[in-house]
């Protein structure tokens, strides 16, 4: 199923991509496109610079206090991938990529991040073998019976 969003995002967003610039093309002006292209590009790599130094701080502040730090490594992810879509041309990118950099609405994008994997794993987990999430017994075949172990060289020794 992930395949055929991928392939399909791949071959719609350069033509959403296209069809955005053309518009505001036609709107504006070329050369104010370009400006505007070049002025995004500028601010997401500020925003990135600074979202990246938060994060980065909030990071080893977490590592300093013995805490993992799941949520820093997440934030850190989103900026990262906000910073390349911020610097790709295009706005709908830009847009994007803004969603996942700015700290009012990094929240949003964690939780659905969050859910997605969650998802993920769940469904990974119904197919695979439990033995393999470090059980290292199988589970039992057959009725089980409550017992004691004892040690015989404790008892007679």
């Amino acid at each position: 199923m992930t395949r055929p969003l991928l392939l399909l995002a791949f071959l719609t967003i350069p033509v959403l991509e296209i069809y955005v610039l053309i518009q505001v093309g036609q709107v504006i002006g070329g050369w104010w496109t370009v400006a505007a292209l070049i002025a995004v590009a500028v601010l997401g790599s500020w925003l990135v610079r600074r979202e990246g130094w938060r994060t980065w701080h909030a990071l080893t502040d977490a590592l300093t206090r013995g805490r993992l730090p799941t949520t820093e490594v997440l934030d850190a992810a989103l900026v990262l991938a906000g910073g390349v879509l911020m610097l790709a041309p295009g706005f709908v990118s830009d847009v994007l990529g803004l969603l996942l950099i700015l700290p009012v609405t990094r929240p949003l994008a964690r939780r659905v991040v969050t859910w997605a994997v969650g998802r993920h794993l769940a469904r990974a987990a119904g197919r695979l073998d439990p033995a393999l999430f470090g059980s290292r017994t199988p589970p039992p075949r057959g009725p089980v019976i409550q017992g004691e172990v004892v040690d015989d060289e404790r008892v007679n020794g």
